[in-house]
């Protein structure tokens, strides 16, 4: 399985930005996924998370209101559309493929995608 993020990129405080995550490979199932984001000298962290169905999502409180997750099964894609960015959202955002246990731990899930950077300033 190979996870490609995109969307990344600099915007302003109070901006908004749409990242991508498109899976190829062996990508049958039915697998929830989520998005973590790592800042510079700190751990990575849990943003949000969607089941297959779509009909459960999970997010983070610091994000909560102002990030929103879906997915596309038809094109093995997940989005993050986050708006109203904070300077404290500016790091590197990581898709993963969800196996098991809970969604908030990053030992849940098996296979990520590359990063991509967002940056926002203030």
């Amino acid at each position: 399985v190979q996870l490609q993020a995109s969307g990344g990129g600099l915007v302003q405080a109070g901006g908004s930005l749409r990242l991508s995550c498109a899976a190829s490979g062996r990508t049958s199932g039915a697998y929830s996924m989520g998005w973590f984001r790592q800042a510079p000298g700190k751990e990575r962290e849990f943003v949000a998370a969607i089941t297959w169905s779509r009909l459960s999502t999970f997010y983070a409180d610091s994000v909560k209101g102002r990030f929103t997750i879906s997915r596309d099964n038809a094109k093995n894609t997940v989005y993050l559309q986050m708006n109203n960015l904070k300077p404290e959202d500016t790091a590197v955002y990581y898709c993963a493929r969800h196996d098991s246990g809970s969604y908030y731990f990053k030992s849940s899930y098996a296979y990520w995608g590359q990063g991509t950077l967002v940056t926002v300033s203030s």
